[in-house]
């Protein structure tokens, strides 16, 4: 598919909390208020949510540009609130969910591009497929231990090899994909981002 970066990490939870350095800042999400959504243009709306997902966003110090963000989501979790267009998508000419069940975003670097906003260079996986993207975040709640995160990415379907269309249904070749997320920090110090 705001705050400062110390929130950045709330956009996701660290799976093995017991190995984390105390001096390094743990974060955990609020999934049931949390959402990682898509959209694409048609002549028909195909717009919808992923029902399961989980996220990890590691850091080796304070600095929120140590920080390493993996998001791996189930496939087969999409929610359009149509069968018909659930199972499209599940499909061979979408996302294939039989042969990859999976669709990931590696970061490769955290930049901080302003006071709340940050872009995530990383790798990012559909189908078998891999690319470099970039995912544009806003962040608010500084100071307060807990906040939002927002962010968008878009790309090209037929990158990934999503050349068919849907019976009936016009389609655009660019997808945007939206998080909403809310997380505190659970452990360790804030973050130390650029002023």
């Amino acid at each position: 598919m705001r705050t400062t970066a110390c929130l950045l990490a709330s956009f996701l939870l660290v799976p093995a909390l017991a190995q984390t350095p105390a001096d390094v800042p743990v974060f955990k999400i609020t999934r049931v208020k949390s959402t990682i959504k898509f959209a694409v243009r048609a002549s028909v709306a195909i717009e919808g949510v992923f029902d399961q997902w989980d996220a990890t966003l590691i850091f080796t110090s304070d600095h929120v540009e140590d920080g390493v963000l993996d998001v791996k989501i189930h496939a087969a979790s999409v929610n359009t609130g149509s069968g018909f267009k659930n199972d499209k998508l599940k499909g061979k000419d979408f996302f294939d969910v039989e042969k990859d069940p999976y669709i990931t975003f590696h970061s490769t670097k955290v930049t901080q591009t302003g006071p709340t906003t940050f872009d995530i260079p990383g790798t990012f996986t559909i189908r078998g497929v891999s690319k470099p993207e970039v995912l544009h975040l806003t962040v608010s709640g500084e100071g307060t231990g807990h906040g939002d995160i927002a962010g968008t990415m878009a790309f090209d379907r037929k990158d990934y090899g999503m050349n068919s269309g849907i019976p009936f249904i016009r389609i655009a070749d660019r997808v945007e994909v939206t998080v909403d997320l809310k997380g505190d920090r659970v452990s360790g110090p804030p973050l130390v981002y650029k002023q």
